[in-house]
């Protein structure tokens, strides 16, 4: 299924691209589950948009009109991103800030009401954690709560996210690795198959 959609206006045709994917991994070359993903999804998925911001940003200097242009371009959004201290990490928090402006994502002029969010979470501490009796006290769909506000904020519709629990980078040998890989390629099947599911 193609993940463009063609629009035709008098004597003029152009594709826009759909799915915008960011990646908000702090350095993808030390990922293992992120990486994987990314490399999953961009194979089954060519058309999508992905953007990655360690890659792009090194220095955290964003090129807000490229941003905002991808994002209004793109009718599925999703952030891939490991979660660090129970949100986003720091690179793609300051990108929501500097992006994410009043009067193009939010207020009365806002530009992106309508178009999908989804979250695509990899944690490092383990299931168990986050639940209301775990160590954290707090379940993953509460923790969703503060990304929902920033949905609600832009009028952009908030998906069920797709989370992998227990992907750490702490002690991993190969045996580790391996099991967090076969943990991501399961995690990516399910990210294709939703985004499928909105692109249909």
């Amino acid at each position: 299924m193609s993940h463009f959609i063609e629009y035709s206006i008098p004597n003029k045709s152009f594709i826009m691209k759909n799915v915008l994917i960011v990646s908000g991994h702090p350095d993808l070359g030390q990922s293992v589950a992120n990486k994987t993903i990314l490399e999953i999804v961009a194979q089954a998925l060519p058309d999508a948009h992905i953007r990655k911001l360690d890659a792009l940003y090194p220095n955290y200097q964003f090129d807000i009109a490229a941003e905002q242009d991808a994002l209004l371009n793109a009718d599925v959004i999703v952030w891939q991103f490991p979660f660090s201290w129970d949100s986003v990490p720091g690179r793609m928090k300051l990108w929501i800030e500097q992006v994410f402006l009043h009067g193009f994502t939010h207020g009365s002029q806002g530009k992106l009401g309508g178009k999908k969010l989804l979250l695509s979470i990899t944690t490092g501490a383990p299931a168990a954690v986050y639940q209301k009796d775990g160590a954290f006290g707090y379940t993953m769909q509460e923790l969703m709560a503060q990304f929902e506000i920033t949905a609600k904020l832009c009028n952009l519709d908030f998906q069920t996210p797709i989370y992998t629990n227990g992907i750490s980078y702490v002690g991993r040998d190969a045996e580790a690795i391996q099991a967090q890989k076969t943990a991501a390629k399961e995690h990516a099947e399910r990210l294709i198959a939703k985004i499928k599911e909105l692109t249909a």
